[in-house]
């Protein structure tokens, strides 16, 4: 049997993010890297999410990547795609939410999509088009600093208009409220108006139940994570799932951990402040690594050194105004990728050295760790919180892995994540 749903998205933890949320609904799910290509898929798998790095690149690099994400999911047979982004609809004027959308409704023939970022359990809600994140307007959440995407504008609408050659559509809350049916009708009445981009309201679970219910038979969906929990539900109820199953067992790993925060979120920066004291940490000094000062081997030394008894942490975590210092003074590319590379090459070096467990902040230092280790696809496990599951890598070497995007989590995150595993 083939896979119900292919599952494109735009960064490595947002696509751990969505696997969790199909894992808890009941989809037996695998994540897949960029460019694995499987000689045969289980049948047992219900759904896949390929992970992509293409947030922040051009827009022509995202939209080719994303095509060929959808060749590789077409090839597996599934039914249906969705394209993930970040609930905070992060992302730059020209791209690249708009143009990876125009691009698979042209290559899937999709007459229309909707867009709908709502995720209320991580407090991401959408009301009259407007982004809200924790009760705050988008750009009045902290998401205004963000250091790559500053998003500036609440209306999903407006956002969107600027990235798309489509014309842009609203599906207000009360529409919503009334249910599939109406939901489904307002569709057809946009689509009649040549308004193929559909934004929906969406403030609570109950309203991605309806929107769920109103899209298990189109061909492309574009949502953040919320919509993409219910999903299952809405299979199962349409037949189309004949059964659900909820993944129990934690992933193999053990001894010590290593954790690697590059994320400057708030929520990153108090788990970084929390951090227990008995646990050693290591401040990356970003100018240092640039200067030379401070290399990469000294840090794996350290790393090596530090988890010989505890777990340990590394990270460059910083608030907004160092972060935006730093990028003034030396680059923001340059910083970017001077930490990315250090946080992969210590992650690298300690696994080579037995390290089974790994938890990582930060979507781009996420991604440049599960690259450096050279680690393709995993099996999902249970979350650790809303969001960011435990995984287990399915091919060498096998590990323990949690990846989390810089917002989620409690103060005690780290914590709470390591007392899951043995």
């Amino acid at each position: 049997m083939s896979p119900l749903l292919g599952c494109i998205a735009d960064d490595v933890t947002g696509a751990s993010d969505l696997a969790s949320a199909l894992t808890n609904g009941g989809m037996r799910t695998e994540l897949w890297l960029d460019g694995y290509q499987p000689a045969v898929v289980e049948p047992t798998v219900d759904a896949i999410v390929i992970a992509l790095k293409t947030r922040s690149i051009e827009a022509d690099d995202a939209v080719q990547r994303s095509l060929n994400a959808l060749q590789t999911l077409q090839a597996c047979g599934v039914q249906q795609i969705l394209f993930k982004y970040c609930s905070t609809f992060d992302s730059t004027d020209t791209g690249n939410i708009g143009p990876v959308a125009e691009a698979l409704m042209e290559a899937l023939e999709a007459p229309y999509t909707i867009f709908c970022p709502a995720t209320p359990e991580n407090g991401r809600t959408v009301y009259c088009g407007q982004l809200f994140a924790n009760g705050k307007l988008l750009h009045r959440s902290g998401m205004e600093h963000h250091p790559l995407n500053p998003m500036t504008e609440s209306d999903l609408t407006v956002v969107l208009k600027r990235q798309s050659q489509r014309n842009v559509g609203l599906i207000p809350h009360p529409v919503v409220t009334q249910g599939a049916a109406a939901i489904a009708s307002a569709f057809q009445s946009h689509v009649q108006q040549q308004r193929p981009l559909i934004v929906v309201d969406a403030i609570d679970e109950d309203d991605l139940q309806e929107i769920a219910k109103a899209v298990v038979t189109m061909p492309l969906v574009t949502s953040g994570s919320g919509l993409g929990a219910q999903l299952p539900r809405a299979y199962y109820d349409a037949g189309m799932l004949p059964k659900r199953h909820r993944a129990t067992t934690p992933p193999v790993g053990r001894g010590n951990a290593l954790v690697l925060a590059g994320s400057c979120s708030a929520a990153t920066r108090e788990q970084v402040a929390v951090w227990p004291a008995e646990w050693p940490s290591m401040g990356l000094d970003v100018a240092a690594l640039l200067r030379g000062d401070l290399t990469l081997s000294a840090i794996a030394d350290w790393a090596r050194d530090a988890l010989r008894d505890r777990h340990a942490l590394i990270y460059s975590s910083s608030s907004p105004e160092n972060v935006k210092a730093n990028q003034n003074e030396l680059g923001t590319q340059r910083t970017a990728s001077a930490l990315e590379e250090v946080m992969g090459g210590v992650a690298r070096a300690v696994v080579a050295d037995g390290i089974q467990k790994l938890l990582i902040a930060g979507g781009e230092t996420s991604g440049a760790v599960v690259r450096a280790i050279g680690l393709r696809r995993f099996r999902i496990g249970p979350a650790i919180c809303p969001g960011v599951p435990w995984m287990e890598s399915l091919d060498e070497p096998r590990l323990a892995i949690g990846l989390k995007s810089g917002n989620f989590g409690d103060a005690h995150f780290f914590r709470s994540a390591l007392e899951m595993l043995p």
